[in-house]
């Protein structure tokens, strides 16, 4: 599904798209390079891929409750 956007840019952008994109391809084009930046669709695959591996899975473990033993032993 596509959604609108309305966005502001300065006149010699506007121009700039115009000349080196072409009017009607704009909103592919930002998409388009927008799309790497906010779209991280193998995110939760490699989450959870990753939480099948043991030994990381208890190294992680250990990690924290060693930092929250720390924590715990800081005076405030």
């Amino acid at each position: 599904m596509q959604k609108k956007l309305t966005i502001t840019v300065d006149e010699e952008v506007y121009k700039g798209l115009h000349k080196t994109i072409g009017p009607r391809k704009i909103s592919k084009f930002v998409a388009d390079l927008v799309r790497p930046h906010v779209v991280r669709p193998g995110l939760d695959l490699a989450y959870s891929q990753m939480s099948k591996d043991e030994k990381r899975e208890a190294e992680a473990l250990k990690w924290a409750e060693m930092t929250f033993k720390d924590l715990a032993r800081e005076k405030r």
